[in-house]
């Protein structure tokens, strides 16, 4: 039995600026992904950019609304995971460089009407380096929230696990730096980063919801597609209805070779899923 979910359902898709699909994404150029996706019964694509600005909203947003879908973040991994250009790099002119791709993000984001999220740019610590990269990575994430704020976005900061960022593993990590923007701001959490980090992810899920304005799930162990079956989607639907959620949902996860079947498998399990919540 299938239901259809409260909330927009969204894939990870790689903007037309990256030098390669996103490995978490699916892989194919924009038009031909958002072509499929909509096909399968998606409502939107999160679409991760690397150096895109507020000049390709019109343009992004055609292409995607010409397959019926909407886009319903903006994603910067690329910006670290392609250019290596983080907020934390002991180089003055690589964290400007970095930041700089960010505040266009942003920009781009408010053009769209859509949060921003912000992951893994953050950076790692270097032996020496900590307390400076802490500050370094502060100042920079308040300036981006108030840029994300003053063109019409809202950043969204995603606790990730060490293995990605030496910053804000947990939940409870990234509120206190939320807490201290002037700017309004919300969470991104994943299922495969809270995992890692050893964290209840429908506990977290249950206490956060209503500052999250994104979930991201994977497959536990795996952080493949979904499968019918797994006995924590109706916990964490449940959890998301209970606790007032009003985001989306992001399916951002490896594509085992094939992305439109990878897609479909995870389209299937989650309104399957959501039958619990009819």
């Amino acid at each position: 039995m299938t239901a259809r979910l409260p909330w927009p359902l969204a894939y990870t898709v790689s903007g037309d600026d990256c030098t390669a699909p996103v490995p978490l994404g699916f892989a194919a150029p924009l038009a031909e992904a958002v072509g499929h996706l909509a096909e399968l019964g998606y409502d939107g694509v999160e679409v991760q950019v690397r150096e895109t600005g507020a000049r390709a909203a019109e343009g992004l947003a055609r292409t995607v609304e010409a397959a019926g879908l909407k886009v319903l973040g903006i994603g910067t991994g690329p910006v670290a995971g392609q250019d290596r250009l983080t907020l934390t790099d002991p180089s003055p002119d690589v964290r400007r460089h970095a930041l700089c791709r960010l505040r266009g993000a942003a920009r781009l984001a408010g053009e769209l009407g859509v949060p921003v999220t912000l992951g893994q740019t953050r950076g790692s610590f270097l032996p020496g380096l900590e307390d400076m990269q802490r500050i370094w990575a502060a100042r920079a994430v308040e300036q981006l929230a108030e840029e994300a704020s003053t063109h019409g976005s809202r950043l969204l900061l995603e606790p990730q696990s060490r293995a990605n960022t030496s910053l804000w593993h947990t939940p409870d990590e990234a509120l206190a730096v939320i807490d201290s923007l002037d700017a309004p701001a919300g969470l991104v959490l994943d299922t495969h980063h809270l995992d890692a980090e050893g964290v209840d992810t429908v506990r977290a899920v249950t206490e956060h919801a209503r500052v999250t304005g994104c979930l991201q799930l994977a497959a536990p162990a795996t952080r493949g597609p979904l499968t019918v079956g797994d006995p924590r989607l109706p916990s964490l639907l449940r959890a998301l209805h209970a606790g007032g959620f009003t985001g989306w949902l992001t399916l951002e996860h490896t594509q085992d070779g094939d992305s439109p079947k990878a897609a479909a498998r995870s389209w299937t399990a989650l309104t399957d899923a959501a039958s619990v919540l009819a």
